[in-house]
């Protein structure tokens, strides 16, 4: 089972990033993403056209409590999501760790502000986070094998390539999809180094 001593997300900061729970004035923000046709595909959902149903999606963001709105801090706007999910994963995840002490990463991001490092920064104080503060045995994540901007964001923050294997995406009309799927584990001698990116992350 995962790690449930901490039953809130700790609001995460970086240096151009606020990563904290959503709330629902965060709608506008976040339908102004959901809607773009280039966004929701990706993570294997269709585009929104409906703030109602943006409104529904929102509200099990908060009630579930795995879920991060990306905040610009700049504008203080919402431009993204990030989650930490647990949930099944395929064999080849196990093989390398059977332990059951781990998150699934998933984020998505406001085409707008696709290739200025933000998506990195997320990911690298999400990382921080689930190690340091949730104490996971290891992070999943994986992507679309087309989507090579997000295989970037992955490799850089330093996850280690398993394998590939296909996917259905039950909420993009069921269709089968190849995956490729990486993985992060916790080095228990690890000490943070002067120019590492997790230096940057403060947690409160």
């Amino acid at each position: 089972m995962p790690n449930d001593k901490k039953n809130e997300l700790q609001t995460l900061e970086t240096k151009d990033l606020i990563l904290r729970p959503f709330r629902m004035s965060d709608l506008n923000d976040f339908y102004e993403y959901a809607k773009q046709p280039e966004v929701g595909p990706r993570a294997g959902w269709k585009p929104h056209t409906d703030k109602n149903f943006s409104a529904r999606i929102l509200r099990s963001f908060i009630e579930q409590k795995e879920v991060y709105a990306i905040v610009l801090k700049r504008q203080n706007i919402v431009i993204g999501s990030i989650g930490l999910h647990f949930r099944p994963l395929p064999d080849l995840f196990i093989k390398q760790n059977p332990s059951q002490n781990y998150r699934e990463i998933g984020y998505v991001l406001n085409s707008d502000y696709w290739g200025k490092g933000y998506m990195s920064q997320a990911v690298s104080a999400v990382i921080y986070y689930a190690f340091q503060y949730l104490k996971l045995d290891f992070l999943a994540v994986a992507h679309n094998v087309e989507n090579l901007a997000s295989q970037r964001v992955i490799e850089k923050c330093g996850f280690k390539y398993l394998g590939t294997f296909e996917k259905e995406m039950v909420f993009l009309d069921h269709q089968i999809i190849t995956s490729r799927a990486y993985i992060l584990e916790l080095d228990k001698a690890y000490k943070p180094q002067a120019d590492h990116p997790y230096d940057g992350v403060t947690i409160f």
